[in-house]
């Protein structure tokens, strides 16, 4: 099989070097984000992640790792702010 070349997100963000942040700082960076998808919500976005993680929490109490996925699962967003369409 040849390789096939990268694409140019891959290239550009692939090696992780533009810009180092930790989740809870991205998490933080979505709060300036106006969601396309929903425009007209009042409440930030890390509200979200915090609402989708506690629901998960309480509907699968054991399920620690699916907890941690409902807080990140927005995250990539955060590439609106550097110019990437959401």
């Amino acid at each position: 099989c040849p390789q096939r070349p990268l694409s140019a997100q891959s290239a550009e963000y692939g090696t992780c070097s533009l810009r180092k942040m930790s989740a809870m700082e991205a998490l933080e960076l979505l709060d300036q984000l106006v969601d396309e998808s929903d425009p007209d919500v009042d409440f930030p976005n890390s509200y979200h992640a915090y609402q989708t993680a506690e629901g998960i929490r309480r509907a699968h109490p054991d399920k620690d790792w699916f907890h941690l996925v409902g807080l990140l699962h927005d995250l990539g967003k955060v590439l609106a702010l550097f110019g990437e369409p959401q």
